[in-house]
């Protein structure tokens, strides 16, 4: 594919050459190589700034009739003075590198920079460290940092490219380095070094004690430890190496010591620049409302089966492929690129059910139901883990909590939360499951409680501003947001923050409008939230949340939903 651009007009004046000296020297030779490309002086001086900077000073060349440049691409350097002449360059995948070298030569930064979009919109995670290595000899940032993004966005598939394959020691040190790689786990993170390095086991297992360090070793899982760290001759070879490892057993074994022993090793990696397409699924039909009674709805409204998907580069809504089942109050929850709704009420029964979405192949299909029944119910994946806390059974509030292995598509019940809570939020971060605010059926909480997997325990951390049921949590940018929500008299806009190093609570910029029963969640760096009800009405629209100039602004309301809803994002793989 080519693209044209165009050039300004030329330049009239030359200050330090007489119009004399011009006709004299009318004709310049440009030799490239073996190859001459004749030109018009004057044209070259009013157009491209290397020849206007060599024309009007003292230099040799100014009154030589040939020009030799080194280093020069024939090709690349002919559709330049063609450029010069028409104001036009044909830009393709084959000439781009040439052009751009020869362009930031001759400092023609317009045709620089139509290089620098064509290459940014042709990155692949097989051509994405070529380029960037490209770039960066030309010192062009603009590419640097969308190939670094494009990077972290699609680490996994540019392991496993050849290019990858051949970094060296620094580039790969520096991409394991960084915050912002999407994976799943650190699990992906060691395998793909120890690919890197057996590549080439002889001479870069040397290099394996120093990039270990970058491996976030006290985030790999127990058994994963034991199973491949620790038995991987390269490994215990290394005294080095079996410090790391060390530290990791540490990490696990003195839970109690873990606050003094947080360095980036135990912080999770977190890319929040993955496009994802936001499901939203289940709720009420319009006519449902909400009562003050935390555990009661009015049923008048009928539960529904409805699926609508956001995508946030076409800015549109559109209905998808609808649920088996009725699911209001349905927990919600994305593990492994799959969607999963949990629970809910159907308009008669609370439920047990769960059912999956497969985006492929467009599909819901029934997983192994629950071990208790379950409206309200808060859902989070952590460690290809799907855990559910509390939620309300008809009966009572639940501080019962169970945890989905889909390998054995099997629930098992795990460490009960402090409290019952019913229409909690309940959020994966940092590798803990927390649970904030929700009820009990009498009183309404502040307070938040998280689970850690390796311990089995739930501790208390610092209780949010307000109290809340029917709130919206999501994580992003390594902090913890609450929104909305109900407190027992009042319909909340508010919003809150947590930051977990300073274990601290801060209220931020409001939402325009009330919503309790919120859905939030975190997509391209914004939090999003969804739906709800003000006290009076169901509300269908969406406000979005810019943590860089903590502001709201409103996005395109749902298009089949209103009320409160149960939401996903399901990460888009664009490479």
């Amino acid at each position: 594919m080519s693209i044209v651009i165009r050039k300004a007009s030329y330049k009239t004046s030359f200050p330090q050459v007489k119009l004399g000296q011009l006709y004299e020297m009318f004709f310049l030779n440009v030799q490239v190589d073996e190859n001459a490309i004749q030109a018009h002086r004057i044209v070259l001086a009013a157009t491209i700034p290397y020849f206007h900077a060599m024309f009007t000073t003292d230099m040799m060349e100014a009154k030589q009739n040939e020009v030799t440049l080194k280093g020069m691409d024939y090709e690349a350097l002919e559709s330049l003075v063609n450029f010069a002449y028409t104001g036009r360059i044909m830009i393709n995948i084959n000439n781009v590198q040439s052009i751009m070298m020869c362009a930031s030569f001759l400092q023609l930064n317009k045709v620089k920079d139509a290089c620098a979009k064509f290459l940014t919109r042709r990155l692949t995670s097989e051509n994405v460290l070529g380029i960037r290595a490209f770039v960066d000899t030309l010192h062009c940032e603009s590419v640097v940092k969308e190939a670094d993004k494009f990077i972290q966005k699609h680490f996994l598939n540019v392991s496993r490219s050849d290019e990858f394959l051949q970094l060296s020691v620094s580039d790969v040190q520096t991409i394991l380095g960084c915050d912002d790689l999407n994976v799943e786990s650190e699990e992906q993170v060691y395998t793909v070094l120890m690919n890197w390095v057996r590549k080439d086991s002889e001479m870069r297992g040397v290099h394996l004690p120093h990039l270990l360090k970058f491996i976030r070793m006290p985030l790999l899982s127990p058994e994963f430890i034991t199973d491949h760290v620790a038995t991987e001759t390269l490994i215990r070879s290394s005294h080095e190496c079996r410090d790391l490892l060390d530290e990791a057993r540490d990490y696990y074994l003195l839970p109690e010591r873990r606050s003094s022993m947080q360095t980036f090793r135990t912080r999770p990696r977190c890319c929040d620049d993955v496009v994802g397409l936001i499901y939203v699924v289940g709720g009420l039909t319009k006519s449902g409302t909400w009562s003050q009674n935390p555990n009661l709805l009015n049923y008048s409204g009928d539960s529904i089966s409805t699926v609508e998907v956001y995508d946030p580069l076409t800015d549109r809504w559109k209905v998808a492929e609808a649920m088996k089942m009725l699911r209001s109050r349905v927990g919600v929850a994305v593990m492994k690129n799959r969607l999963y709704a949990i629970g809910g009420f159907n308009g008669q029964e609370r439920l047990a059910t769960v059912e999956v979405y497969d985006p492929n192949t467009k599909a819901w299909s029934k997983v192994a139901p629950m071990n208790f029944r379950r409206s309200a119910v808060g859902a989070a994946a952590l460690n290809d883990r799907l855990y559910v806390c509390g939620g309300y059974d008809g009966t009572s509030s639940l501080n019962t909590v169970e945890c989905y292995y889909p390998e054995k598509n099997d629930w098992m019940m795990t460490t009960s939360m402090t409290k019952h809570r019913s229409a909690a939020g309940v959020v994966a971060f940092q590798g803990y499951i927390y649970a904030l605010g929700g009820h009990d059926g009498l009183s309404i909480f502040d307070s938040v409680e998280k689970y850690d997997p390796q311990t089995g325990q739930w501790t208390p951390v610092a209780p949010m501003l307000t109290k809340r049921c029917r709130l919206g949590a999501a994580s992003l940018n390594n902090k913890l947001y609450v929104c909305g929500g109900y407190d027992g008299s009042t319909f909340l806009r508010s919003v809150e923050v947590y930051d977990p190093i300073a274990d601290l609570w801060t209220e931020i910029a409001p939402m325009s409008l009330m919503r309790s029963r919120v859905a939030l969640v975190a997509n391209l760096g914004k939090l999003w939230a969804i739906g709800g009800y003000d006290g009076a009405s169901n509300l269908s629209t969406v406000e979005v949340y810019d943590p860089v100039k903590n502001t709201w602004k409103n996005a395109p309301p749902m298009c089949a939903h209103e009320g409160g809803v149960g939401v996903g994002v399901i990460p888009v793989d664009s490479s």
